[in-house]
């Protein structure tokens, strides 16, 4: 039996049209094709679902109960089939406690290295944790900051509690929060703050948690008293709610680095330590090239072990393009790009072989000269005796590739099956979308536009820049590029913030997610749902309750969930389409009623294409739905899941609430992220008309497609981190073909 070959057969999941494929193990495979076109599906909800399932089901079924479950893939069978490491592109947990350093390990390796041989002696690794009692500073509990709260931003003393005087929306009039105070009985509701007693003051402001003796009858019978800045400090600043609110927050609260530990997490005990005169909060401030050579001067026999653990781990972070990184940054602050390098690198050090690893997009966010170090490393792992697979639409890689399989033709409904499954030498002859595209010359536009308004920057210094000045043009498209960690970033920031200080109208469109849930659909997203159902109702004199599956339209079976759901306890729930309504969520009443000869299933079940040319004479909903369109998402169906859409597709949509703007300046970070060569000229086509309105456009880019179309270019550098942080090059596309740039030129 051959297997060398995995076999993917009669795959039917989503918009797989009975896709049956074989996949080369032991070689880097990239599945290509246009945004939506079935291709994560493929990997993703179907080889990695059923690897991992398999996987999980030999542990035992208490095991089995507290591992990540995987959806239960539609394919006939898959032969052959590898472990799977699914590496995703995704920011990692915001984890405050979490560093470069803890993730990777290495700062584990230091600590055992100081309690061996840092002189003097405080004791054994737990000593150097910032995450331990004996370790951490206990001025702001090891994370290295202090949140101040301004008392007079947050209460104003002129108003009773009665008059909402607390400025966060938890704490609002009638909220249950504002309840702990009112209800307490320890306060007359309309006096106003000002006019309290010391001893009333301190109570509703710093009192810790106590039991209260006499309170209202309405207090809870079970619940603590405690003032409202130990309560924001304990359940708010660092926790999920901090962050929804972190714009209510920054208007009481100033973060500054703890002045008792200067901002190392640790305490002085673990900080007298050192070792040839640094200590362990020194090493983790050091770029990860200066860490390495200290650590191959250190010569004592004792910790030569633990200097291989971290040297190694230094190389592979290194190999991978991150020297610009120290084991101080905190995870939460990496971009979805570094995390995913970091993952890389953590796995090129392990002795595994005959894996799978899958990534997502590995260049999304990279200049083409990260790509080349991406694909050292994945070139280090698949030697290793690895499987390596792909999803990706870069050029760079696809062109590396030792197999391709591009799934197409279109997006969505007309998707789903596989255009080519071969070599790169008989790829570029194929006639796919992508190897057309790929095939094309890569030809400047030959009209260029008249650059008259400028704005100016002048001797700016935020992160990595280093005293940095630049114009750019107005009513035009300009580009900033340069290698990961260059400070691309921080200096879009700098012209924001310029912007924003002379009045101008900036829309900022980041790499951030659009806020999407399970019932997040094209519908709720643009805020039509309410305006289809009063057609419904006014064309049928009936109650629009009746056309929402939450409400009357509800089928009585699945209560509008369209699926039965069966608990299986410790083995996968089972999920069945619902029997009376077959998926439609709605009861027969709901569907005898129509609308242009339509149901509210037939409508919901609309592309937004079909949608805008049904809706043609209602402007308020079709104005939203051509947005969509503009963006190149008009296959999307209006009930369709956003959880089940990529990350090119979220940003596109996110971008269409904006089409409407004229005179305003955009800075968008990445657009291209995910897209296929076919939508990026797409994407062009809707910056060109943008620009063409009053608008200018400043975009962080690494596409070289999009670098020819650019009106100007800033190239950032020359490399990451402190080696970054200069302007190398500014000026036109023909000004950067011609001049001495070592950096982006080579790969024009």
């Amino acid at each position: 039996m051959n297997n060398e070959w995995i076999e993917i057969s009669n795959a039917h999941q989503n918009n797989l049209k009975n896709v049956s494929v074989k996949i080369p193990k032991h070689q880097l495979t990239v599945f290509t094709g246009v945004s939506g076109s079935g291709k994560s599906t493929l990997v993703f909800d179907t080889l990695v679902a059923q690897s991992r399932r398999e996987l999980n089901d030999t542990f035992s079924s208490y095991i089995q109960h507290i591992l990540p479950k995987y959806g239960r893939p539609v394919v006939d069978h898959i032969e052959n089939l590898p472990i799977a490491i699914p590496i995703e592109q995704r920011k990692m947990s915001g984890n405050v406690r979490s560093t470069v350093g803890t993730y990777t390990e290495i700062y584990t390796f230091l600590r055992l290295l100081f309690s061996r041989i840092g002189k003097p002696f405080v004791g054994y690794s737990d000593v150097f944790s910032f995450n331990h009692p004996q370790g951490k500073c206990e001025v702001c509990d090891g994370l290295g900051f202090t949140k101040d709260i301004n008392i007079n931003h947050l209460v104003d003393f002129n108003q009773s509690l009665n008059e909402n005087p607390i400025n966060f929306p938890t704490f609002g009039y009638g909220a249950w929060r504002w309840k702990r105070y009112a209800y307490s009985g320890l306060f007359d509701l309309d006096k106003k703050i000002k006019d309290y007693s010391q001893e009333e003051l301190e109570m509703l402001l710093y009192s810790p948690q106590q039991k209260l003796t006499n309170p209202s009858s309405e207090w809870p019978k079970t619940a603590l008293y405690e003032g409202i800045v130990p309560r924001i400090e304990r359940s708010i600043l660092n926790t999920d709610e901090g962050k929804r609110h972190k714009r209510q927050l920054d208007q009481f609260v100033s973060t500054q680095t703890c002045r008792a530990c200067s901002g190392s997490r640790l305490n002085d005990k673990a900080r007298s330590c050192k070792i040839n005169g640094y200590s362990i909060s020194d090493l983790v401030s050091l770029p990860l090239d200066e860490l390495q050579e200290f650590i191959e001067q250190i010569d004592n026999s004792l910790v030569k072990d633990i200097n291989i653990q971290i040297i190694n781990r230094l190389e592979a972070l290194k190999t991978i393009g991150l020297s610009y990184l120290n084991l101080s940054r905190s995870t939460d602050t990496l971009s979805g790009g570094e995390a995913q390098r970091i993952r890389i690198a953590k796995h090129i050090t392990s002795s595994l072989n005959d894996v799978m690893y899958v990534l997502d997009e590995p260049s999304s966010g990279l200049h083409p000269k990260d790509i080349e170090r991406i694909y050292n490393c994945l070139n280090i792992l698949k030697q290793q005796g690895n499987t390596i697979i792909l999803v990706e639409h870069n050029p760079l890689l696809i062109e590396k590739a030792d197999y391709i399989i591009d799934v197409g033709p279109g997006h969505g409904e007309s998707g789903g099956e596989i255009q080519f499954a071969g070599r790169y030498h008989d790829f570029v002859n194929a006639d796919t979308i992508t190897s057309i595209a790929m095939r094309e010359k890569q030809v400047r536009k030959t009209t260029s536009r008249t650059l008259s308004s400028w704005i100016t920057i002048q001797n700016q210094h935020l992160n990595t820049l280093k005293n940095v000045s630049l114009k750019f043009p107005l009513q035009a498209l300009t580009v900033l590029c340069g290698v990961a960690g260059s400070g691309k970033t921080s200096l879009a920031e700098v012209i924001r913030s310029k912007l924003v200080d002379e009045a101008t109208d900036v829309i900022t469109i980041s790499q951030k997610n659009i806020g999407i849930s399970l019932r997040s659909t094209p519908m709720t997203y643009l805020d039509i749902f309410d305006d289809i159902r009063k057609l419904f109702a006014q064309a049928n004199k009936v109650s629009p309750a009746l056309f929402s599956y939450n409400s009357k339209g509800a089928c009585p079976h699945c209560k509008g969930k369209g699926v039965i759901v069966n608990d299986m306890y410790f083995m996968d729930d089972v999920v069945s389409e619902c029997e009376l309504c077959h998926g439609t969520r709605y009861n027969d009443e709901a569907l005898q009623y129509l609308y242009q000869g339509q149901s509210i299933v037939d409508v919901l079940s609309m592309t937004v294409t079909q949608a805008i040319a049904f809706f043609s004479q209602q402007r308020k909903i079709t104005v939203g739905l051509q947005a969509l369109e503009d963006v190149g998402v008009g296959y999307l169906k209006l009930n369709q899941s956003l959880k089940t859409l990529s990350g090119g597709e979220l940003q596109r949509i996110k971008l269409s609430s904006y089409l409407q703007k004229e005179g305003s300046v955009y800075i968008i970070d990445e657009p291209t992220n995910g897209l296929h060569l076919k939508d990026i000229d797409h994407l062009l086509v809707l910056f060109s008309h943008l620009v063409a309105k009053g608008n200018t456009i400043i975009i962080i880019e690494h596409s070289l497609k999009v670098i020819r179309e650019a009106d100007w270019i800033v190239e950032m550098g020359p490399e990451g981190g402190r080696l970054g942080g200069q302007i190398m090059f500014a000026g036109t596309f023909d000004d950067l073909k011609s001049s001495s740039d070592s950096i982006t030129r080579p790969y024009l």
